[in-house]
């Protein structure tokens, strides 16, 4: 009987053990390649209040994880998922809120 109990404790130790590294293991798996960060170059910011707006934008865009505006380089760099949005959906969001934007390249 005492066999039974030290077999018993034994196998749900390590189906626990299991479970847990299984679990661990997932949410490692989904987030490499789940998000692309990009550089906007943004137009028309002349103000404080430009940033605020233009950020605004970006985070309603479905995908985006986060926006950060800079108002004295006029830029916006932006962390999305591109299963669920594009660069195109970023710069057309800046746009029709009156700051036009384009993917800024190496120089």
């Amino acid at each position: 009987m005492k066999q039974i109990k030290i077999l018993l404790l034994t196998f749900s130790l390590l189906s626990g053990f299991v479970a847990l590294q299984t679990a661990q293991a997932k949410p490692s798996e989904q987030t490499q390649n789940s998000s692309q960060t990009v550089m906007l170059d943004v137009q028309n910011m002349t103000c404080a209040m430009c940033p605020i707006t233009v950020k605004a934008a970006l985070k309603k865009v479905d995908g985006v994880q986060s926006a950060k505006v800079d108002f004295d380089s006029k830029t916006a760099n932006v962390t999305f998922n591109p299963k669920k949005t594009n660069i195109e959906a970023l710069i057309k969001s800046t746009t029709n809120v009156g700051y036009p934007s384009s993917l800024r390249t190496d120089k």
